[in-house]
């Protein structure tokens, strides 16, 4: 996700050693070779050490892909995951690595599709009032759109990946409720967000399943871990404005590869 492009703005609308896995292996083979696709969470915006050839992308050494790729040693690793994408920019930029050869492929995308960039920007700046209404429509888009849109992505992998297992990743809610804020948002408006990162990840759930994907939940890695506790593994509004909302290097390693773990 993009912060406001969800990897670009204040955001995508990305776990305390819940389980540090120093040495513990996922049951699963990767097969020859391991695809990474996807947004900003997932090319590991917000937690530094990026890789330079990687541009505007923005893929960190510390994503979840990065660091599964790097115990597990698959035969061959290629991260297209890049900070803004869609499932159409999935579609049309990121999928030539995948071949009938490769054994795992991993996704987490549609929060650029949603507009939570422009969800978090419009809350932060606005009312209350108006980040409700904007939440309601990112909503109402989440259950009657993006359905299809990820039915298109999630059929381009499986034609050209028809041997991979593929596991879609999710997303954590942003806020703990109620927590520590002494500045920012309502409560209100905490919760709307919150509940609307359910509804994104419902969908994407039912579609994974429906295609006979493995869906990865990091929500409850993230438990304790989310804005407004003492210990967040997301970043607020910060600078660089596009690593806002987005998960830091302990996110990366503690919130999202556990549930990606046990899933590949």
């Amino acid at each position: 996700m993009r912060v406001p492009r969800l990897a670009s703005a204040a955001s995508a609308l990305i776990l305390t050693s819940f389980l540090t896995l120093s040495g513990a292996g996922s049951a699963h083979s990767a097969g020859p070779g391991y695809v990474a696709l996807g947004d900003s969470y997932a090319a590991g915006l917000g937690a530094g050490a990026y890789d330079a050839a990687s541009g505007d992308c923005k893929r960190s050494t510390r994503a979840y892909a990065a660091l599964w790729a790097a115990r597990h040693k698959p035969a061959s690793f290629t991260s297209t995951a890049c900070s803004g994408a869609t499932t159409g920019g999935v579609v049309s930029q990121q999928l030539a690595p995948i071949t009938a050869a490769t054994g795992l492929v991993s996704i987490t995308v549609g929060g650029n599709d949603a507009g939570f960039g422009d969800v978090m920007t419009t809350c932060l700046l606005h009312s209350e009032s108006g980040c409700l209404n904007r939440v309601a429509r990112a909503r109402t888009f989440v259950d009657r759109s993006l359905p299809g849109l990820l039915d298109r992505v999630y059929d381009a992998i499986a034609a050209k990946g028809r041997n991979a297992r593929v596991v879609v990743v999710g997303y954590p809610h942003f806020y703990q409720v109620p927590g520590n804020c002494v500045i920012g948002l309502s409560a209100a408006s905490r919760r709307a967000i919150n509940a609307a990162a359910d509804d994104l990840d419902g969908v994407i759930a039912k579609r994974a399943a429906d295609h006979g994907f493995t869906f990865a939940d990091v929500r409850g890695s993230f438990r304790g871990h989310g804005l407004c506790t003492s210990k967040p593994w997301l970043h607020g509004p910060t600078l660089p404005p596009e690593e806002s909302y987005h998960p830091t290097a302990a996110g990366q390693a503690d919130g999202y590869l556990p549930p990606f773990e046990s899933a590949a």
